[in-house]
């Protein structure tokens, strides 16, 4: 900002401040204001003619600068000292100890997260190299399963069992990215109830009820769930209210996967409105999507049933991620009866006769839901090395044929053999339907995917494509190809609307006082290159990186940097030293 636009600011602020106030406030009071701030500008005219060059420790020189907050794009500079952005608009009259000129180059805040899985990726790897290549400086974890709470072990040493307790780990490993996360409520019901199918008594809903609100001044973001998965979805509405209503003592929010999103998807998310409402708090849907060709044409009430909502006062948002097919173990095709206890009971129960042909007559009624055509099923891989060669990336409809049964026995026949979960792609999701969500200005975005490296042990498996490219996809397919949004509403998406979602102060916006979280790209060439068949690839087109004001990403290669730091809900006590 230029002095001349200083001056002029402040003149405008004091006359705001008077105008404000002239009903409230004596004359002698407002004067004294005016002089105040009138002084304080001459001091300030007069350090500026005595100092005419300021230094910072880094200015980005010629930058298109998107705020954040949508609003239209303008040239300038932007100001880095410390962990901080110090200064941002014409800084002609500043210096840098570094300086990095990027004309032509977009300069945004750095991007949010909002679904991510990189709570286990980052203890292998802290670079977060997917992601970062992306522009991605804070992970946000928790859906369903969070790194904490979990069962003590006698039987093993564990680093950790609380949430807070793992984020200190992961403070001391020292990471890329800002770190965040929800509790996952199937973590809570796990530390009481193991993977059981079972109501909780009022001791141990009391217990689940005590691990959220330790959790919560720890540090969560709220409370996440996942109930189309065993165990979350034993869980009954009633208990997810009362658990939410802790997480409303201290402000946080309620994020779900929701009980379906597919045939029942309409009850699914009133149950949403309903624990939004009893326990008086903002929700999110995570990952906004609508499965299966005979549902799509329900968009239209799906959305107005959201409108509706936020029309009677629930603070409803979601977030989504930017492809047309999601990734899920084979498991989400059985009834979650079978799975009660885990893998292991499963298998035995997948090996019992009786049992075998109960669920095959279940699944093939819908329940829980009727299941997606075989030829929409990508296997990704297994954990056996005979299956990978035979089966890996084929469609389930072809691994049905080779292996001479019906698509319902061979999933039970490999997850019997593989003793895994079989991760798969799932191609059940309308392109119009993500084009038409997409535009609405309450959806933020998410990976749904861990923050991996192009080389071992993350590339020896299989994964999404979501992984590497989901937050390049929106600014390349959907905003610079499809022209569907603007590339300053695309920024928006990924910065401050997740921020503002969260309760997140001094984050998602270019603003001067708060953290240097910084990415330069270039919205011409920005472009995803990750696909089903060959996902480990890196996305092109960031230049830059800075997480509160260190640099992580130059000129397109990590530079091994690992200033990430805890980001707090709005529940957290103070106490810790994180």
């Amino acid at each position: 900002m230029s002095k001349a636009l200083v001056v002029s600011k402040f003149f405008m602020d004091t006359f705001c401040i008077v105008k404000k106030y002239k009903t409230t406030v004596s004359y002698f009071k407002e004067l004294a204001s005016v002089i105040g701030i009138l002084f304080l500008l001459v001091v300030f005219i007069s350090s500026c003619a005595q100092n005419p060059k300021h230094k910072f420790d880094l200015v980005i020189r010629n930058g298109t600068i998107y705020d954040g907050s949508g609003a239209k794009p303008y040239k300038g500079d932007v100001a880095i000292q410390a962990d901080t952005l110090a200064a941002i608009g014409d800084l002609s009259y500043a210096t840098g100890t570094e300086e990095i000129d990027v004309n032509g180059l977009a300069v945004s805040p750095g991007f949010i997260n909002m679904l991510s899985w990189a709570d286990g990726s980052l203890l292998k790897d802290g670079r977060s190299m997917s992601d970062i290549k992306q522009g991605v400086t804070l992970e946000v974890f928790g859906e369903g399963w969070s790194p904490g709470p979990r069962k003590k072990s006698s039987s093993k040493d564990t680093l950790w069992s609380s949430l807070g307790e793992y984020f200190d780990v992961l403070k001391r490993k020292g990471v890329s990215p800002n770190f965040a996360s929800f509790v996952g409520a199937t973590s809570v019901r796990n530390v009481v109830l193991g993977l059981n199918n079972k109501k909780p008594n009022q001791d141990e809903l009391r217990q689940m009820k005590e691990l959220v609100r330790a959790s919560m001044k720890e540090g969560a973001m709220g409370l996440g769930t996942s109930l189309i998965y065993a165990p979350a979805d034993y869980a009954s509405t009633e208990e997810l209210i009362e658990l939410s209503k802790v997480v409303a003592e201290y402000h946080g929010m309620y994020i779900t996967h929701m009980r379906s999103e597919s045939d029942k998807i309409l009850p699914a998310m009133n149950e949403v409105f309903r624990i939004a409402k009893e326990a008086n708090l903002p929700a999110e849907i995570y990952h906004l999507k609508i499965n299966n060709t005979w549902n799509w044409n329900k968009i239209d009430t799906v959305l107005a049933k959201i409108d509706s909502a936020q029309k009677a006062g629930l603070k409803i948002t979601a977030n989504m991620y930017t492809y047309n097919a999601s990734g899920t173990s084979i498991t989400a095709r059985l009834p979650t009866w079978v799975q009660e206890g885990g893998l292991r009971d499963m298998r035995k129960r997948l090996r019992n006769p009786a049992m075998r042909k109960r669920l095959l007559r279940d699944m093939e009624q819908g329940i829980p839901s009727r299941n997606s055509d075989p030829k929409d099923v990508m296997l990704m891989g297994f954990r056996t090395d005979s299956l990978n060669n035979l089966y890996k990336t084929k469609r389930l409809s072809e691994v049905a044929m080779l292996h001479g049964k019906d698509a319902n026995e061979t999933v039970l026949d490999l997850l019997v053999a593989d003793k895994s979960s079989i991760p798969c792609i799932f191609f059940l999701i309308s392109e119009d339907n993500i084009k038409k969500m997409l535009t609405l200005p309450y959806v933020s975005i998410c990976s749904d995917a861990g923050s991996m490296a192009d080389e071992a042990p993350f590339n020896e498996s299989g994964t999404h494509p979501r992984a590497y490219g989901s937050f390049a996809r929106l600014l390349s397919n959907y905003s610079r190809k499809e022209k569907l949004i603007t590339t300053e509403e695309a920024i928006r998406k990924m910065t401050s609307l997740p921020a503002h979602n969260l309760k997140i102060k001094q984050r998602g916006l270019l603003r001067v006082g708060y953290f240097a979280d910084v990415v330069i790209f270039d919205p011409a060439k920005i472009e995803d290159h990750a696909t089903f068949e060959d996902p480990h690839q890196y996305a092109t087109g960031v230049s830059h990186v800075f997480v509160n004001g260190e640099q992580v990403l130059k000129n397109g290669e990590h530079t091994g940097k690992k200033p990430g730091r805890l980001v707090v809900g709005p529940g957290f006590d103070g106490v810790s030293s994180r």
